[in-house]
């Protein structure tokens, strides 16, 4: 893979560099890509078979759907229940994921803490397990491609930012990139959720700096300001996604000053279902 692009971005008066990861693939890119990059190396006969579980809106559901689908490698996939509207949808990461060959299995609600607690001890030596959103130690090797990427491509900026699920692209960023200030915000749960998924990966480094939202945003929810921040992105030429996106601009203009270079998460496939949700709503920006 070439290295990804960094390109400029004016928004509220500020510039700010992106480094232009959504361009790696419609499904495969972003933070995913970096995260899955230890698998993309590996060769295809070494694995049959990849699980993972986590929600249907997900945008790593999608993209391991789409690395499998190159390797030949089958991919079971286990959420929760989900509703008879989302199966019947023609759009999406889950429809796209489908598509793919995705393997999906609903387990029940009182059953799947146990359920998903006991795949990793039944593992054969082809099965390799993925945790919820890409939270595996084997992410740093990605991680450390993009820190490689970034010292050689040396922008002017020595602040990065990246939003954070799990807050593993966030934290293996920072361990690879001591020089920069690393900025992040929850994306799921609070601050503390946050930390706890990050340190049972590795210890948290000084230079990663966890932005505080000023409220408490659930995942996947419509809201008002995320949909206005998204349009003035798109409006400046580079689209977003609205699930993660939203929250650390947001908190980035409200709380930082310097000059910042963005790592773009990709994840824009899953915009097409998420307008449909803002539009079905009516949810004007504020």
């Amino acid at each position: 893979m070439k290295t990804t692009p960094i390109s400029e971005l004016f928004l509220d008066g500020r510039k700010f560099l992106v480094k232009r990861d959504e361009l790696i693939d419609p499904y495969l890119a972003g933070n995913k890509y970096r995260k899955l990059y230890i698998l993309l190396q590996t060769p295809k006969l070494h694995l049959n078979k990849i699980i993972s579980y986590g929600g249907t809106q997900s945008n790593a559901m999608l993209a391991i759907a789409k690395m499998c689908h190159d390797k030949g490698w089958e991919f079971v996939y286990y959420t929760k229940p989900i509703s008879k509207t989302q199966k019947e949808q023609t759009i999406g990461n889950y429809f796209h994921a489908l598509r793919l060959g995705m393997w999906h299995v609903e387990i029940e609600y009182e059953k799947y803490k146990d359920f998903i607690a006991s795949l990793r001890p039944n593992l054969d030596e082809k099965t390799f397990i993925i945790d919820q959103g890409g939270a595996v130690v084997e992410a740093d090797e990605g991680l450390c491609v993009l820190a490689d990427e970034i010292r050689e491509q040396n922008p002017h900026a020595k602040a990065l930012a990246t939003p954070s699920g799990t807050g593993t692209t966030a934290l293996y960023l920072a361990l690879n990139l001591p020089e920069y200030k690393v900025y992040t915000t929850p994306s799921i749960g609070d601050v503390d959720y946050l930390k706890k998924q990050m340190a049972a990966l590795h210890p948290i480094p000084k230079n990663l700096i966890i932005l505080k939202p000023e409220k408490k945003y659930h995942f996947a929810k419509l809201y008002p300001e995320f949909l206005e921040i998204y349009k003035k992105l798109l409006a400046c030429g580079i689209e977003f996604d609205l699930l993660y996106a939203p929250g650390m601009w947001k908190a980035l203009l409200e709380q930082t000053t310097e000059d910042i270079l963005y790592i773009h998460s990709g994840g824009v496939s899953g915009n097409e279902s998420m307008l449909k949700r803002y539009e079905k709503f009516n949810l004007p920006p504020k």
